[in-house]
Parts: structure tokens; sequence; C-alpha cells
């Protein structure tokens, strides 16, 4: 987490607010003609940001979620902001069967995606898979009760919901356009003051920095998931970082990734995210959802 103030940058007539959090490039782009009002308005995403960071990293020692991690099986009574966060993931899993599942983060134990990396043994996977399963953990808000052994990660929802989170509190300070986009993930809440949508681009699979298609952002939320910056290659097949909670392995014949229009930025990474598990009917999956999307393979 960085503790210094976001970088401020006039393109044309937007400003720019940028910073880093989730181990992301974070910034924040408003129409406007006041240097104060953006210097202000970085300032909300940024603290928000940081504080989400703070309270649901997986990566800390000293938060709830280390607590609840290291809880041996006892009952920990967690706050509102987090019971609301469980309701949510549990949600999900319910609707899912199963593939959305917050329990499943112990797998990094074993898997590595770095250039050098090597799948697990069949063995390493089997022992972490009676650790797997949110329907082990027992949640009745508020107090949450984690096996020994069993973790929970909300990363796969924390970004995405860090962006809500600050479209919110932007939203009740301006009416002026602009637009949150946190590691890619993004959210506006309009359309620019010429009626010009918001554009970014869907990263090429195999080429960094290199956009495979445009897209135009009238409003709402749009999020992506797949394996192009977070993969390896062993033997003539890549491995994806997405991982299948009911086998411990990445998911076969999936895209390389999905990219989801939705009213809100966590829906739309929720479904992107389902859409890899997936695997090869990642856009008959979509079809039946009736949202926008963008899937490459």
């Amino acid at each position: 987490m960085s503790v210094e103030e976001p970088v401020l940058e006039r393109l044309g007539t937007l400003w720019k607010a940028r910073f880093m959090a989730m181990a992301s490039p974070c910034e924040v782009l408003a129409e406007t003609g006041d240097r104060e009002l953006a210097e202000e308005l970085g300032g909300i995403a940024a603290a928000e940001a940081w504080r989400i960071e703070r309270a649901f990293s997986r990566y800390r020692d000293d938060n709830l979620i280390a607590r609840i991690n290291t809880s041996q099986g006892a009952s920990v009574e967690v706050d509102t902001e987090t019971a609301d966060l469980l309701d949510f993931a549990d949600e999900c899993h319910r609707i899912s069967d199963g593939l959305f599942d917050i329990t499943s983060g112990v797998l990094r134990r074993i898997w590595r995606f770095g250039p050098d990396a090597e799948p697990p043994g069949a063995e390493q996977i089997a022992a972490l898979m009676p650790l797997i399963g949110w329907h082990r953990v027992t949640w009745q808000r508020p107090r949450l009760v984690v096996p020994a052994g069993m973790e929970i990660d909300l990363g796969g929802i924390g970004k995405e919901y860090a962006v809500d989170r600050t479209f919110t509190l932007l939203e009740e300070r301006t009416e002026v356009p602009f637009l949150v986009n946190f590691g890619g993930d993004l959210r506006a809440n309009r359309v620019r003051s010429d009626e010009s949508p918001w554009t970014t681009g869907i990263e090429h699979p195999q080429e960094t920095r290199t956009a495979v298609q445009t897209l135009a952002l009238h409003r709402g939320g749009l999020a992506t998931s797949g394996d192009v910056r977070r993969s390896f290659t062993h033997h003539g097949v890549v491995y994806g970082h997405i991982l299948h909670p009911h086998t411990g392995w990445p998911v076969p014949d999936g895209p390389r990734s999905v990219t989801v229009a939705a009213p809100t930025c966590t829906q739309a990474g929720v479904l992107s995210t389902l859409a890899m598990l997936h695997g090869a009917d990642a856009e008959a999956f979509l079809d039946d959802q009736e949202l926008a999307y963008w899937s490459v393979r």
C-alpha cells in the first residue's frame, strides 16, 4: 500500500489522478476545469482504495481476514461491511453451483505463475482439496467459523468492490463526468459533456500493451478476467491462473480473456470470472446473462 498522494495530470478537458493500490495502477479521470475538485476526487479514490486494501488483503497479517484465516476453527464476529461481502460471496456460490468459492485461494500455496513455473503434482492438489469448499464454512451473520487449515480470500471481488465503493463516494461529491479505473476494472457515471463515451482496450493475449479491440463505455461497469498476464506454458500446455475449485486445476479450453459490461463493476467481475470457469462453454454461459461481453481466444 502506498501512502503517497495521487499524481495529478491534465489531459485536454480531463484531469487524471493516478496512484497504486492492490498491486495495480489506479486512476480517476474527471471532466472538469476545476483542478481543486480533480485533486479532491483523486484523494477520495486513493483513500478508499487503500482502506479496502488494508481491510481485505490476504497478504496482510493485521486485518480481519488474517484473524479469520488463523482462527483454527474458532468463531469470529465480523463487521457490517465484511458481513455484506460474505453474504454476497455466499449468494454467488449458491447461484453458480459452487464455481465461485472464496475458500479456493489455498491453491496458491502450490500454484506459481512465473516464467519458469511448472504445474504441481496431482498428489499436492489432492492434499489441498479437503480445504476447499464454502459449504464447509459456517456463516450465520455476523459470526463466521472457518475450519482449521481453511482460508477465505476476497481477492476475487476486492478490486471490483473497491471500484464500486469509490464510484459511490465520487458520485456523492460531484456530477461531472468521471471514470474510475482500478487495474482495468472500470465504472463510469455518464458520457462526457460532448456525448463521447469513455474508451478502453482489450489486451492482446500474446502482445502486452497491444489492444485487440477498443470498447466504448457510456456508463456502468466493465471488468476483465483472463490469463493474459498470469499464466505459464509447460510442455506446450498453457496454464492460466484461474483455478477450478472442484478440481484444483486451471480450466481447460477456456478463453484467454473475457470482458463483461454490467451495471456495476462487481457484477461484471463475478460474471467474467464465472465465464472463465465455464471453459469451453464460456460464451454460452454469457449469452444466457443477456449482457454485453467480449471473449478473446
